[in-house]
């Protein structure tokens, strides 16, 4: 049993690494390019999904997503993220997230769980009206695209799109979460 548990936490200790280091990605790819700067208040408040990477962790949850973030007196970030399953039911999850590159605002640590590790949150697009942004990973293994409302127009997503492919991230990944205006 205690060779199973020190097993489980080396893979969680390498997975962790891999989360936050491009080593784990493909080291010829230029370092993913974040926002220069983002005024955390701003960015606060509630978020739709638009489109995303899937993830075994998000599982079924790909209808009415979103995202909710609040400031808590520690200066640490809520984060509630929900979604409406295919059976119609409601599912949400609580965690915290911190800023890490103090200089920007740019790249944060989400934590949903204790005893998991915290994985990386890199804002890497973000309109000045803070009404569309894109959330990603520094090994391009997780992509979120985002709007203050539930759907977008079908342009400013193949822009966000082409942006997106200009870093090097795998668009042939990305599933649509709303159905986009004309």
């Amino acid at each position: 049993m205690k060779l199973v548990s020190i097993l489980s936490l080396g893979a969680l200790l390498v997975l962790n690494a891999c989360s936050s280091a491009q080593a784990c990605g493909d080291p010829n790819l230029p370092e993913v390019r974040t926002v220069q700067s983002v005024d955390v208040n701003r960015y606060l408040g509630t978020w739709h999904q638009i489109a995303f990477f899937p993830t075994r962790f998000q599982g079924k949850c790909k209808i009415d997503t979103t995202a909710v973030y609040g400031l808590l007196p520690d200066g640490r970030i809520s984060v509630r993220n929900e979604c409406t399953r295919p059976d119609g039911k409601r599912k949400s999850i609580e965690g915290t997230a911190r800023v890490v590159d103090k200089s920007t605002n740019a790249r944060l640590k989400v934590k949903f769980f204790w005893f998991a590790p915290a994985g990386d949150y890199w804002i890497i697009e973000l309109d000045p009206d803070y009404q569309v942004a894109v959330v990603g990973a520094p090994d391009r293994n997780y992509l979120w695209i985002l709007s203050r409302t539930p759907r977008i127009s079908r342009s400013l997503y193949e822009n966000l799109v082409a942006r997106i492919a200009a870093q090097q991230f795998d668009i042939k990944r990305i599933e649509l979460t709303s159905e986009l205006l004309p």
